[in-house]
């Protein structure tokens, strides 16, 4: 029997964080880094300072807020399940998370065993609604 599995899921620990940053920030999104310093860290921004490409792709959403990835990224990660938890230490420098002396970190899994992909490879931000 073949199951879905969401392609992110966040910590108890992060959705506590992700609440945290949203009493000052209602409205936010986080776009998993691809840079070569902060590879395992999802960005956190305020929605209205980030602009959603259309080779961004939404791989669904922790907390109520949108997650998004770059299409070239998505390719290579596109067999594994992102789990975004927090971490102490500081953030980005332009990711919310900064300066609260804990950060975000994304943790992987792979999908196997029967598993299904809710999201195509080839869906982007314009496509998956965002």
């Amino acid at each position: 029997m073949t199951t879905t599995e969401p392609r992110v899921l966040a910590t108890d620990a992060a959705l506590e964080f992700i609440a945290e940053i949203r009493r000052d920030h209602p409205d936010i999104l986080f776009h998993q880094s691809g840079g070569c310093c902060d590879g395992s860290s999802p960005m956190c921004y305020p929605a209205d300072d980030y602009i959603v490409g259309d080779n961004d792709v939404k791989l669904g959403e922790i907390g109520g807020v949108p997650v998004y990835i770059s299409a070239s990224q998505f390719e290579v990660w596109k067999h594994t399940q992102l789990i975004i938890d927090v971490v102490p230490g500081r953030g980005g420098m332009f990711s919310l998370d900064n300066g609260r002396e804990r950060r975000f970190l994304t943790r992987s899994r792979l999908f196997g065993g029967g598993e299904a992909c809710p999201l195509a490879a080839t869906a982007t931000a314009t496509s998956a609604g965002a």
